[in-house]
């Protein structure tokens, strides 16, 4: 078989979710599957994370804009290939493309309605373009895989989908997220203590930032340690807007924001955390819930969206909604340190029913099923 898979972004040095979802997936096909030939259709960027072996191909496509590069470069350097399929995996693809296609369609967050625009012009136009994009491709896919049952059922009712045209693969996470000694060399880059609640933002919406801040605050108010919180991914500026629009400055001092984390030292800073927070409005996996889990830090998750599917029955979840809700499951983990030890252990157990090699797995059936109804 010859298969071809865009992964546009994973050579862009600063990557997000979407990226090391496509990213570990063809770490892992690479590693199981030495038969079928893979042409891996990237941007050129800075960060060659993935190397060539003999059956895969990396092919640096170059393009102005994501759009372009998508809706007329891609098609044409698949053409030249010839492949059997091709399998785009972030949300969108090509309106015309003369080969069978897959598509990963993570979420719809973008047909539901939005609580609040986001200050950041590319996600806004990223949300456009899926608008328009995506209600032309879904009829024109083989298959259409997401990442959740919830996601799936979601699409399904929401998009009138026939059942055997979506189907759900669980994403998994990365192997060096494990328990960790010795981890101050790289925390003390972030932040001086270790024990320190985490958070880690966006400035999408759905990330649920100035709610967050807002429990945060509440429990500065009754707790007796008053934990400082590292928040990954904002710049200062935005998160003093969110601050002053919303009357907290006073909990500024505790705030450490150090902006873009690489996701090399982020196994060291859940490590370093006292307790992790994932309260996010909506999500339609939850990449980082594991990879919390999977290093011995307990999680405080939503009771929204796929949070529960991943986090399971004994995850500790939250209305993300009720500022005092996630405040409380603060609060108790840090009083109660039986508690605190059963979540702690069952992260790691938990965290054990993912992984990428599954993904891959599921993925290798899939494309083989496609490829033999031709």
């Amino acid at each position: 078989m010859k298969i071809a898979i865009e992964a546009q972004r994973i050579f862009r040095p600063n990557k997000h979710g979407m990226d090391f979802v496509v990213l570990e997936t063809v770490r892992e096909l690479q590693r199981i599957d030495k038969e079928n030939e893979y042409f891996i259709f990237v941007s050129p960027g800075p960060d060659h994370c993935l190397r060539e072996t003999d059956n895969v191909h990396i092919i640096e496509v170059q393009c102005p804009t994501y759009p372009l590069w998508e809706q007329w470069a891609l098609p044409r350097a698949v053409n030249k290939i010839k492949p059997d399929l091709l399998h785009c995996t972030s949300n969108t693809a090509p309106l015309r493309t003369q080969v069978p296609l897959v598509l990963t369609l993570h979420d719809i967050i973008f047909l539901e309605n939005r609580q609040n625009s986001s200050k950041s012009l590319y996600q806004n136009m990223g949300w456009h373009y899926r608008r328009l994009v995506v209600p032309r491709i879904l009829p024109k896919c083989r298959k259409i895989i997401t990442v959740s049952h919830f996601e799936c059922n979601r699409i399904r009712e929401t998009l009138h989908l026939p059942e055997d045209k979506i189907m759900a693969i669980y994403n998994g996470f990365s192997n060096h997220f494990k328990p960790l000694d010795n981890i101050k060399s790289v925390t003390q880059k972030y932040i001086s203590t270790t024990g320190y609640l985490f958070f880690l933002g966006n400035t999408d919406p759905k990330k649920n930032t100035p709610r967050t801040l807002k429990a945060y605050h509440l429990y500065l108010q009754h707790s007796q340690e008053k934990r400082p919180l590292l928040i990954a991914d904002l710049k200062p500026e935005y998160v003093d807007d969110i601050l002053k629009e919303t009357g907290l400055e006073d909990i500024r001092p505790y705030l450490h924001l150090p902006g873009y984390i690489p996701n090399t030292d982020l196994p060291f800073l859940y490590n370093g955390a006292f307790a992790f927070l994932y309260t996010s409005l909506r999500e339609s996996f939850g990449i980082p819930l594991l990879e919390a889990m999977a290093c011995g830090t307990p999680v405080i998750t939503s009771n929204t969206s796929s949070m529960p599917e991943v986090g399971g029955e004994g995850a500790i979840l939250a209305d993300p909604t009720d500022e005092q809700s996630i405040a409380n499951q603060l609060l108790l983990l840090e009083r109660d340190k039986e508690f605190y030890q059963k979540q702690s252990a069952y992260g790691l157990v938990r965290s054990k029913h993912f992984s990428w090699e599954h993904t891959a797995h599921e993925l290798l059936k899939l494309y083989q099923s496609i490829i033999k109804s031709k």
